[in-house]
């Protein structure tokens, strides 16, 4: 069994309710109807083919997918005797859904290993192999419905436990929230490895904007928002010591971007003129900057809510470095003697900005809000204290040997308030968890270290847990 006190050692040597008609149709009435019968399997399994006749065999379904992108993540198939694949499934009533819904033009599909389908196409497909689903249904339609189309719970998705779950059901809360912490320390050290590895070739400021422009970025624009942070450097008056205006910066960043509109909406007189100054200062240094314009196809614009639009973190980031000594109130923030409730509030207060147009914009081709609104959350404050502020301070501290420092900063790490759940963390806590919440007292680095955990192991592994060590480390019965 493994040792409790001894997660980075061991680390290191392992490396629905579907919308139907209350009458049984005889066909599905939408697609999720189809998700429901594929998440449960409900199918003859032993007699599966696709429309081009090879044998299927459905090792995992993988995770229904309750963000934009393919249905379900991280399936295991094999087709006929080839080795198995992992990938994602897509699922479409009819066969042309997958051109009407340009998933063919979407980088999110490219992962895309079937395709499932009610009505069979006309024509095999030689890219992507399909299965009609219609003809492999394990009961009739309507009795599918009768056993799946009242379930109230939206929870209810077949998520099998991961191999290590019976180990960790069995474990203690102070024992698991033990394991979660030193996993979370572990975090916070590769964290702040990377960026003083980055300050090495570039300075602590430059590694400090980079991290930054990163976690601004989230999960779908992290590296042309990282490759923004790194031109800095090439913008006039934009380094330490010097001041831009917000709005130069932002017109800077914006073209560098590609996000700046080429033509006017002509409906929204705010936008237009905020856009024509935008362009008037653009253009004083486009010349020079020209072939580091990234290309727009770069950015991943679909299924963005409205506030995490990048040209408006961009916005945010400038107010951040039209203040030459803006990294200055962050070392006042950490030395502020405060309870652990406030912390995230007092970061929010020194990272939020008061901008004019965008904090009555979501984007620069939006209509004017009603109401302003903060340029930055609660929850991003957390996810940038977390992932960059504290881990930079670490990294800092650890470079001249203050252990007293790291020590200090470690400890608001680990009693930072809890963070916003996410998709990783819901699946992660469903398949190590079994669904049970975080042991007391909840704080951000518990959530911290089950990321690590999956980024060690599940992330490894396919969703059978198959080549995964992590059973054996802990002694999980059959791992």
């Amino acid at each position: 069994m493994i040792p409790l006190d001894a997660y980075g050692p061991r680390r290191l040597e392992a490396l629905v309710q579907p919308l139907l008609h209350d009458q049984a149709p005889v066909a599905p009435s939408c697609e999720r109807v189809l998700q429901w019968v594929w998440a449960h399997q409900r199918l003859q399994r032993d007699a599966l083919r696709t429309f081009d006749d090879r044998p299927l065999t459905v090792l995992h379904p993988g995770f229904w997918n309750r963000e934009p992108g393919p249905d379900f993540r991280r399936a295991v198939l094999q087709f006929g005797a080839q080795p198995a694949v992992t990938g994602d499934v897509e699922i479409d009533l009819l066969p042309g859904g997958w051109h009407q819904h340009r998933h063919h033009l979407n980088p999110e599909y490219t992962g895309v290993r079937l395709r499932v389908v009610w009505t069979p196409p006309s024509l095999p497909d030689p890219g992507l192999p399909t299965l009609v689903m219609a003809d492999f249904l394990d009961s009739p339609l309507p009795e599918l419905i009768a056993s799946y189309g009242h379930q109230t719970d939206p929870a209810f998705s077949p998520v099998p436990a991961g191999a290590c779950a019976d180990f960790l059901r069995h474990l203690a809360p102070e024992a698991l929230r033990e394991w979660l912490v030193q996993a979370a320390r572990v975090r916070l050290a590769l964290k702040a490895r990377h960026l003083t590895a980055r300050a090495r070739q570039a300075g602590w400021a430059q590694a400090l904007w980079e991290g930054l422009f990163t976690a601004l970025g989230y999960k779908h624009n992290p590296w042309p928002m990282r490759r923004l942070a790194e031109l800095i450097p090439a913008l006039p008056g934009a380094t330490p010591g010097n001041r831009r205006t917000p709005q130069s910066l932002q017109a800077a960043f914006l073209g560098l971007a590609g996000l700046l509109p080429r033509d006017l909406a002509h409906d929204r007189r705010t936008s237009d003129r905020y856009v024509r100054e935008l362009w008037d200062l653009w253009w004083r240094e486009q010349s020079h900057l020209a072939d580091r314009v990234l290309p727009r196809h770069l950015w991943r614009l679909h299924g963005l809510r409205p506030a995490n639009h990048p040209a408006r973190r961009l916005a945010l980031a400038a107010h951040w470095l039209s203040e030459p000594r803006w990294t200055d109130r962050l070392e006042s923030w950490l030395a502020q003697d405060a309870p652990p409730s406030r912390w995230p509030v007092s970061l929010l207060d020194g990272l939020n900005a008061s901008d004019p147009f965008w904090s009555r914009h979501w984007t620069l081709a939006s209509p004017e809000l009603p109401t302003p609104h903060p340029l930055l959350g609660l929850p991003r404050a957390t996810d940038l204290a977390m992932n960059v502020i504290l881990p930079w301070f670490w990294s800092r501290a650890q470079a001249v040997a203050n252990s007293a420092a790291m020590a200090r900063i470690e400890a608001r790490y680990l009693a930072w308030p809890s963070g916003e759940d996410n998709a990783v963390l819901r699946l992660a806590r469903q398949r190590l968890l079994e669904g049970r919440p975080f042991p007391h007292p909840r704080a951000a680095s518990l959530q911290q270290g089950l990321l690590q955990v999956v980024h060690d192991y599940c992330d490894r592994a396919d969703a059978r847990c198959a080549g995964c060590p992590l059973p054996d480390l802990l002694g999980t019965p059959g791992g």
